[in-house]
């Protein structure tokens, strides 16, 4: 069959864009996989190999963490810009960074399209596009949670684990710990499961960056920070 034409999707390895490239390249599309290193903790080879092995015809891992920090966590830093007066903005702060290295290697693959796993719901689709047509007002974006073809085929979460299962396709979530991460240089955030109830607190094995409060030790530590030359 001809193709549609090459798609670069922002790939994170796990279950949402793994699943995606997967069905990309079922809808027809040549699929070039990038995933973007902003300090998270990841096995970066092994989700290389993992695109390859699933069908992306070209993988690019590229470090954009310096410009994270310096275009976008420091000016955030700076204006003291906290959401509700405590949620850093981690997410939000850098999908306009994970963009532009989007829209760029769309730009150098001559892809027409470009796409990602953002909810059809939520903002990050609204972050990720618009940022894209910015940079680039010809690009068409293909936003599966948007497509009833996609989105009625796949209601939850519990309907993509039996299309990976189905597919080969190897993902870190099971129907016990469904959690979708987001993690960064700035930090972590969980959704999904008995997370999307306000009234449930973190379950234990849910703390990555920090201890939970249950298993800390009562006794305080005092941190002393000196600054040298200002």
């Amino acid at each position: 069959a001809q193709s549609k034409g090459t798609v670069v999707l922002a790939y994170s390895g796990g279950l949402d864009t793994s699943c995606i490239l997967v069905w990309l390249k079922e809808q027809g599309y040549d699929v070039v996989a990038y995933l973007a290193n902003i300090g998270q903790k990841e096995d970066f080879e092994a989700a290389r190999k993992k695109a390859l092995a699933l069908g992306a015809k070209k993988v690019y891992i590229e470090d954009i963490s310096k410009e994270f920090v310096e275009e976008f966590i420091w000016p955030a830093v700076q204006a003291n810009a906290l959401y509700e007066d405590r949620y850093l903005l981690g997410t939000a702060l850098a999908r306009p960074c994970i963009a532009r290295k989007l829209v760029e290697i769309a730009q150098k693959e001559g892809a027409q399209f470009v796409s990602h796993g953002a909810t059809g719901k939520g903002n990050d689709q609204v972050r990720f596009e618009l940022t894209c047509y910015a940079l680039c007002p010809n690009i068409k974006v293909i936003a599966p949670w948007r497509l009833p073809e996609f989105y009625q085929r796949f209601p939850g979460r519990r309907e993509l684990m039996d299309y990976a299962k189905k597919n080969g396709i190897p993902v870190p979530v099971t129907p016990q710990t469904p959690w979708s991460m987001d993690e960064n240089l700035m930090h972590i955030s969980y959704e999904a499961g008995i997370l999307e109830n306000p009234k449930n607190q973190a379950p234990p094995g849910l703390y990555t960056k920090t201890r939970d409060p249950a298993t800390s030790p009562d006794a305080p530590d005092v941190l002393e920070i000196k600054f040298e030359r200002g």
